[in-house]
């Protein structure tokens, strides 16, 4: 602390200068309080006299009243001498002769009491104490009984009973201040309350300013007004250590924040990210800003841009703010009271239909639940009767979602070889022939409660969302992951006008990610670019695929032949499945490959046609009914040929490897996660197919080490899946003691009023059948129909529903 001593000469004259200036305008301010205080008391005085002036009117308009009475109650009383007969004329004779004895002391009361006198009389008997102001009839009272005998006292009194009665509503005078009299009569300058308000102001001009001035710093008013507003606001030990952002932290946020319109001007996002990355400071100067544990956090995981949200919400933290919602989101979100959090998976088909998105999420609801660190529910989608003779294999149908269940975890529990503690929930969907895929009918987010909405990862989000028509995702959940699996775009550019439909569909995709998803995952390279999404594989192996590369790892070590049989392959039979490029890559090359034959499992709805092409064609090609990969039959093949460039990642070529074979592909983005594997051959042109097919057939591919086994195993897609969707930080977010730091609902975001207004926009065009019908949605799919209320034991649902969910 430095002392005023120590301060140069120069400044002491300035120091002393605007000292005297502040106490100066202080105490000007205290007294201008004052005399406002003052002209407000003298004005209340002002007033009390002018109601003490109309009472004294009051008295005197009393007495006229009083005199007028006695003049009426005479005129009276005469005339009733001469009109009424039967009483004697003496009784009225003699009342007539007492109210004349009375006129003489009644005018002298009217007399005295209306004088002008009267008023200031009452005004100087005004004392600091409140008395009764009265006018003393005595005399009357004694003189008019004087002159009376008891039977007339009597009558006087009776008519003064009615009187008195009849009269009960008139105005009484009453003084308000009275006081004993001192020495005779009280005046008003002297009433206590002024004489101690004079002493107090004489006292008042003798104190100087700073006295003043100081007087009320140490007042016991001001001490408890400090108390009150530190209660109110409580500073932590962690908002002490925040200081608030710097111009280039300030500069980076509004260069993320102004991303939608810097992309409209041709400002590209890697380019303003790579501004936010130079305004950034780096790590070593401000990570002593933040408290210990997230800058740990931070060192761990080296992300400018994670970096500065993290800033940005410790800042709001420490001043105590707190974001509720925008214009378009929600603005009471579920908070999760019990330790374990809630993920809530959406799917878009289920077992018995052997696609991915019915095997991928099943095995990722078992192992997220295996954690036990979290609970999980798997919502796929129930189907009547009717539609599952269309889906289901071999005429397999289910009465019932609980026979349904049944089936799904005994067929996972026979693969995983742990019983997984998940939850397996049913929404209503309805199968298109057309579309050969499974779409939701009504609003699927209704069918998760509200009490578990806490994360929801929706499989395949796009598809999920074409039609949804109901509560946005992002408003009902804290945190929504979507995981894209197919590359529909190049489906549908095989179909006729598929160049148009792709322009469209390309653009409603983006739409519908960017509305209903705060993250998307795409497993790889193939997939769309959609908004606020990262590539990134997050599907494991089934573990019973790994348990055969073992074996035969085993077999190929005790000196066995572990593979008998040459190449195959395996996939649903549809020309979008890589059937085309086959037939192709075969003819083209069917001199160079010579005796090469291929054997093809498979079913599907162009069976047909790929063998008739094939015959016609004269390739070799053995056409098998499809089985499962994991079947003994398939264990001796050596190679396994897969040339689709339609899939996003084909679990077939994955099983391929885990089972120790050589896999023949594309160098295409789908199977990028496939080239660090040695066993996996990829080519770029039909020659280069050719000379990768017969090296596969002249060697043997080589084991899988233990870490290769690994990166193909669930265990490793989980963690993956953690990391790249956000929900290690998520669910780990509290731990330790440590306070929930929720940057989505910290900083007010330019991105989630757009985001709010496509999703507002997507419902209320969902909402049109017509729009639905015109733009491909199957038939009676905005709401559930009467079987689904059946066999899900639903409530019919509303002809009326809350616009966007309010």
């Amino acid at each position: 602390m430095v002392n005023e001593s120590e301060n140069p000469p120069a400044n002491t004259g300035i120091a002393s200068s605007s000292s005297s200036l502040s106490m100066t305008m202080s105490s000007t301010n205290a007294l201008s309080f004052l005399s406002k205080g003052w002209r407000e008391v003298w004005d209340s005085a002002d007033a009390d006299l002018q109601l003490m002036r109309d009472r004294a009117n009051s008295v005197k308009n009393l007495a006229s009243t009083f005199d007028r009475e006695i003049e009426n109650f005479l005129n009276n009383s005469a005339r009733s001498a001469f009109s009424v007969g039967p009483p004697s004329a003496s009784s009225f004779s003699s009342e007539i002769g007492i109210m004349k004895k009375l006129q003489p002391k009644i005018s002298e009361f009217r007399r005295v009491y209306s004088a002008p006198e009267i008023s200031r009389k009452v005004m100087e008997r005004w004392g600091p104490a409140r008395a009764k102001l009265g006018i003393d009839l005595s005399a009357i009272k004694n003189a008019i009984v004087s002159e009376m005998d008891l039977d007339e006292r009597q009558g006087v009194l009776e008519m003064g009973r009615m009187r008195r009665r009849r009269n009960s509503d008139r105005v009484r005078f009453t003084e308000f201040f009275a006081e004993p009299e001192r020495e005779g009569e009280a005046h008003f300058g002297d009433w206590e309350p002024i004489r101690s308000l004079k002493t107090r102001f004489k006292e008042f001009e003798k104190r100087s300013s700073l006295e003043i001035l100081s007087g009320f710093k140490n007042s016991e008013f001001v001490e408890k007004l400090k108390t009150s507003f530190k209660s109110i606001y409580k500073e932590t030990d962690e908002a002490k250590d925040v200081p608030p952002l710097d111009v280039p932290e300030l500069l980076a946020c509004l260069v993320r924040q102004s991303e939608p319109f810097l992309d409209q001007i041709g400002v590209r996002k890697d380019m303003c990210d790579r501004i936010v990355e130079n305004l950034c400071k780096c790590k070593s100067q401000h990570l002593w800003r933040l408290p210990s544990a997230q800058a740990a956090d931070l060192m761990e995981h080296d992300n400018h841009v994670d970096d500065l949200d993290m800033r940005i919400a410790s800042v709001l933290q420490s001043t105590g703010h707190h974001y509720d919602g925008g214009f378009w989101t929600d603005f009471l979100k579920p908070e999760t009271s019990e330790s374990k959090r809630h993920v809530a998976i959406v799917t878009t088909a289920s077992l018995p239909w052997m696609t991915g998105t019915a095997v991928n999420p099943l095995f990722r609801a078992a192992y997220l639940a295996k954690s036990a660190k979290q609970s999980v529910t798997l919502v796929v989608p129930w189907l009547c009767e009717s539609d599952q003779e269309l889906v289901y294999p071999n005429n397999l149908t289910f009465s019932s979602p609980e026979e349904q269940e049944s089936y799904i975890r005994k067929w996972l529990e026979e693969r995983i070889g742990f019983k997984a503690d998940f939850k397996i929930s049913f929404y209503p969907g309805k199968f298109s022939k057309e579309r050969r895929s499974i779409f939701p009918a009504g609003d699927t987010s209704q069918f998760i409660p509200s009490k578990d909405a806490d994360i929801a990862i929706l499989e395949e989000p796009e598809h999920l969302n074409w039609y949804h028509h109901g509560k946005r995702w992002t408003d009902k959940f804290n945190h929504v992951v979507g995981i894209v699996h197919t590359n529909y775009l190049e489906y549908i550019k095989r179909e006729k006008h598929g160049a148009l439909q792709a322009f469209f569909v390309n653009h409603v995709n983006n739409w519908v990610t960017r509305a209903y998803c705060d993250k998307v995952l795409r497993l790889s390279g193939a997939t769309q670019d959609l908004p606020k999404s990262v590539v990134c594989n997050v599907h494991g192996v089934n573990p019973k695929f790994l348990m055969i590369g073992e074996k035969i790892a085993e077999e190929r070590s005790r000196g066995e032949q572990a593979f008998s049989k040459g190449a195959y392959f395996l996939g649903k039979m549809v020309w979008a499945k890589g059937y085309r490029e086959l037939i192709d890559l075969m003819a083209k090359h069917k001199s160079d490959l010579g005796s090469f034959n291929l054997d093809v499992y498979g079913n599907g709805e162009d069976a047909i046609e790929v063998q008739r092409a094939a015959q016609k064609l004269d390739l070799n090609l053995n056409f098998l009914k499809g089985r499962d990969h994991a079947d003994d039959s398939l264990h001796t093949y050596k190679v396994f040929i897969n040339p689709s460039i339609s899939d996003v990642l084909c679990t077939a070529t994955a099983e391929a490897l885990a089972m120790g074979k050589f896999v023949v592909c594309a160098d295409h983005p789908s199977n990028e996660f496939f080239r660090t594997f040695p066993n996996c051959l990829t080519y770029k042109t039909s020659e280069d197919f050719v000379s990768k097919v017969k090296e596969a057939m002249s060697k043997e591919p080589l084991p899988l080490t233990p870490e290769q086994m690994y990166n193909l195993s669930w265990e490793a897609a989980t963690q993956r899946f953690m990391e790249y969707s956000d929900l290690d930080k998520i669910l780990n977010d509290g731990d330790g003691g440590r306070r929930r730091m929720r940057k989505s609902r910290s900083v007010p975001s330019i991105n989630e009023v757009i985001d709010g207004g496509l999703a507002f926009t997507h419902y209320v065009l969902t909402g049109n059948d017509f729009l639905r019908l015109c733009s491909g949605a199957t038939p009676r799919t905005k709401d559930y129909d009467k079987q689904h209320c059946k066999d899900l034991n639903l409530v019919p649902p509303q002809v009326h529903k809350p616009i966007f969910g309010w």
